[in-house]
């Protein structure tokens, strides 16, 4: 009920003479994860806080009744592994099997990402997307990205002692904020 207009025009007597007013309900949020989970991610234990990173990452998006979409890169293929799931304990088996190994198709699962992030965005406008991206950045091969088509994190879990900074490169590829696992802060 709005209290303001319905006192200013004296006091109610009668249910009509009630003023209401709407609600206004959030848009909908949708996350899209995607996660490097290449052998090099295993390196010094990287994938292993790249994991807790992800716990907290699907609890503050349980709260704010985000759907998440999760896409890993491993070995020869992107994989996707949940599409806009609502976030709930169900997702902590997944992470607890969440392995790294083989090659490193980045560049194909952001490419996926990019075009089927455009698509979602036609089919329904007043989503809101967010993504986070958890890589060490260590490419074989390397190509000029465009840049990301909406708000973007990229956590560099690199923890390797000689550290080469291509997860800082990529990030300004895609125009994606930029942060180390180490000094990571949920936002």
């Amino acid at each position: 009920m709005a209290w303001v207009p319905t006192l200013l025009k004296g006091k109610p007597r009668r249910l009509d003479q009630l003023c209401w007013q709407q609600r206004l309900g959030q848009a909908p949020q949708l996350w899209l994860v995607i996660v490097d989970a290449s052998a090099s991610t295993r390196r010094h234990r990287a994938l292993a806080q790249a994991k807790g990173l992800l716990a907290s990452f699907f609890d503050q998006a349980y709260r704010q009744r985000a759907r998440l979409t999760l896409l890993t890169a491993s070995g020869n293929a992107p994989r996707w592994q949940r599409h806009g799931l609502k976030a709930s304990a169900a997702l902590q088996p997944w992470l607890r099997e969440l392995g790294a190994g083989g090659g490193t198709p980045l560049l194909a699962a952001l490419e996926q990402a990019r075009q089927w992030l455009q698509r979602r965005a036609k089919a329904y406008p007043h989503e809101v997307q967010r993504c986070l991206v958890l890589t060490d950045g260590r490419l074989q091969r390397w190509q000029a990205l465009a840049p990301w088509p909406c708000p973007c994190e990229l956590v560099d879990i690199e923890m390797t002692p000689v550290r080469l900074g291509r997860a800082r490169q990529l990030a300004a590829q895609l125009k994606a904020n930029y942060q180390h696992i180490e000094q990571f802060k949920l936002c």
